[in-house]
């Protein structure tokens, strides 16, 4: 089953190397893009940078073990990541040591293939609960569920990759996404050689920002993008 209508992207950090290929097969069978690490300290480094949408992370981990991970994580990571911990550790007390180390659900090993499944299903379908289709920012409207976007009513004719770009974007608002970063979500390691970007952006801003007087996509220098705009004044009420 595919357990995902957008590409989640799943970090994978679990130093045993045969169970680590089973994971990543199994959950990138799903249609989910994974990333995999073996090391705590790398890991964390990793999360942060580019905070992945969901983490399945073992205990036992060189560099920096499992609960200090995710307590670390907790602390520093810009947006909540779901973390699903894998353990062989199966008292109750054990569990409540992860959770309180911010643990978002607990699989004992060994486990079956389907319930890694089923819970990293329940823990991005939670995810995305408290999210309306509709997602406006200033006068942008985006429609999940429809994949179409407008701007002051007026619709925008975007092509797939432009409108991931710009969902991106305003998910992220109002900070910026660096180069890299969507890059990263939009290919994965199957970016093109050349500037894969140049050309989605050009047909965003055509669409986004020419036919209207403010510019909403940004160049943040040394950064990356982002969107932003400036409310107009409201009007002026009557003289006393």
């Amino acid at each position: 089953m595919s357990i995902s209508t957008w590409p989640a992207q799943v970090l994978v950090v679990e130093d045993h190397a045969p169970l680590r290929a089973q994971i990543v097969a199994l959950l990138a069978g799903a249609g989910l893009q994974v990333d995999e690490a073996a090391d705590g300290r790398l890991a964390l480094h990793g999360a942060l940078a580019q905070p992945p949408d969901l983490m399945v992370l073992d205990l036992h981990l060189p560099g920096l073990d499992g609960l200090a991970l995710c307590r670390q994580l907790r602390l520093q990571a810009p947006r909540h990541v779901p973390v699903l911990m894998l353990t062989a550790r199966d008292t109750l007390a054990d569990k409540v040591v992860g959770f309180d180390a911010g643990a978002d659900d607990y699989l004992v090993k060994p486990f079956a293939g389907e319930e890694l499944l089923a819970r990293v299903h329940a823990l991005l379908r939670r995810r995305t609960l408290g999210q309306d289709y509709l997602l406006r920012v200033g006068p942008l409207q985006i429609d999940r569920r429809a994949q179409e976007a407008q701007r002051d009513g007026r619709r925008l004719v975007l092509p797939p990759k432009a409108f991931a770009i710009l969902l991106l974007l305003a998910e992220a608002w109002p900070r910026a996404l660096t180069r890299s970063e969507i890059i990263h979500r939009l290919w994965n390691d199957e970016a093109p050689d050349s500037d894969p970007l140049r050309s989605h952006l050009y047909t965003l801003r055509q669409q986004l920002d020419r036919p209207f007087d403010q510019p909403l996509l940004h160049t943040v220098h040394g950064v990356g993008f982002k969107l932003a705009w400036t409310a107009p004044p409201a009007p002026a009420g009557p003289a006393p």
